[in-house]
């Protein structure tokens, strides 16, 4: 194994692959033989993709790695094996592992763009999420390498453009590590959570987080309210606009696989919407838009018509159809809104939720990690004044709160149900 000199903090550096740098695996070929070394390897399948967010519009991977004990590391591009269709089907591989546990970090990053290739496990472990469970201070894969195996890992190409063909050596080398020692680090973190009383609360975890990797994600209500800078903005009229040029904006950066933020920036958009309220303006004109700084760069100056079109449709609108100060929610809404109009209920999660937060601190667990707040508020939100633990458990289930979590909350929240 190489190293590269020990960093500061003590830690040697992991810098190159075992076996040297492994070489994409993009050919029918290819491919066939992987899998035919990976079905001899051993023990789990250590498993990690790599995108192009912020650089692509897609979230899909270019890149999946793949290593099992005695096969080797795998490099393997999905889009070489397109054929025309818009993702790969690895299907029939990831049948042949069902039997076997996955080793991921952070899963739930991974698990989308592994559905999309139809490349899932049945059984997973995640590193990460083990991590969070023992109440570590610091669960990245490169902190939980330090601590573990006493090793450092280089995170300096996360960011980069995966879609980028050749992907230079470099980062398939940075590719090839991240998931070398994944199967060491599983064995430690098992270790850990067998001590602290805690494998069996990761295992209803990643069982439930393998049961709906092929869940598709739920779309967002008005997905244009996250637009950066909009909380600065009051008016209907100044929503309008910022609406109008998020879904145009959403339409080119999709036909040409390009990140939103690289075809005209959030900020951008928020900002010429921000000249209709503090001008006072009905319209705004071609000279607006040429003013603001984000649309003048190569890729929105091409689209200038499209950007002025999105404007003229934004000033026609009637009063009617103008957009809401406010999000319409298809959940309860937060916490500090109840006061007025929910007081019971406000009351009731102002002495539960301290409440869990003691004993997610006892427990040595993020409370976030003990009850989902979004779980939380729908128990508690309009909730009525008398309710008992057996109906608690029932409703937290049919959120999908998992029995260890039940067993622990269910108790805490039904003694100051009514207090």
């Amino acid at each position: 194994m190489t190293f590269t000199e020990p960093p500061a903090e003590g830690f040697p550096v992991l810098s190159l692959p075992a076996d040297g740098i492994p070489p994409v695996v993009d050919t029918p070929e290819a491919l066939a033989t992987a899998f035919d070394a990976l079905r001899q390897g051993s023990g789990p399948l250590a498993v990690d993709t790599e995108r192009a967010q912020g650089y692509r519009y897609t979230a899909k991977a270019y890149l999946v790695q793949v290593r099992r004990e005695g096969a080797g590391t795998h490099l393997i591009d999905p889009t070489a094996f397109e054929d025309g269709a818009p993702r790969a089907d690895f299907s029939a591989h990831a049948a042949e592992f069902a039997d076997v546990e996955w080793v991921l970090h952070a899963a739930s990053q991974d698990l989308p763009c592994l559905a999309e290739i139809r490349f899932l496990p049945v059984r997973l472990f995640d590193t990460e999420l083990a991590a969070r469970l023992l109440g570590l201070a610091k669960v990245s894969l490169g902190a939980l390498m330090e601590q573990a195996l006493g090793l450092t890992l280089l995170k300096e190409h996360s960011a980069a453009d995966w879609s980028r063909r050749p992907i230079p050596e470099e980062w398939l080398a940075y590719a090839a590590l991240d998931v070398e020692r994944l199967w060491e680090l599983r064995e430690w973190l098992i270790v850990q959570l067998q001590a602290a009383g805690k494998l069996g609360w990761a295992e209803e975890e990643f069982a439930h987080l393998a049961a709906h990797a092929a869940d598709p994600a739920r779309p967002r209500k008005e997905p244009w309210r996250r637009t950066s800078g909009l909380h600065a903005l009051h008016s209907p009229a100044a929503l309008a606009v910022v609406r109008e040029l998020w879904v145009a904006r959403e339409a080119l950066a999709a036909s040409e696989d390009r990140a939103p933020g690289r075809v005209v920036p959030d900020r951008a958009i928020t900002e010429l919407a921000a000249r209709l309220e503090s001008e006072r303006k009905h319209a705004l004109t071609r000279g607006d838009l040429r003013a603001v700084r984000g649309f003048g760069n190569r890729v929105a100056a091409r689209y200038e018509s499209v950007w002025l079109d999105a404007l003229d449709r934004a000033a026609a609108l009637p009063r009617s159809e103008l957009p809401a100060r406010t999000s319409p929610t298809d959940g309860p809404p937060m916490p500090r809104s109840w006061e007025r109009r929910w007081p019971a209920s406000f009351a009731r999660f102002n002495r539960i939720r301290p409440a869990l937060v003691e004993l997610g601190e006892k427990l040595e667990v993020p409370v976030e990690n003990l009850v989902s707040p979004d779980h939380l508020r729908r128990l508690l939100w309009d909730s009525p004044d008398a309710i008992d633990a057996e109906e608690i458990d029932r409703r937290l289930a049919e959120s999908g709160a998992r029995a260890w979590q039940r067993e622990l909350v269910v108790p805490v929240i039904s003694r100051l149900w009514s207090a």
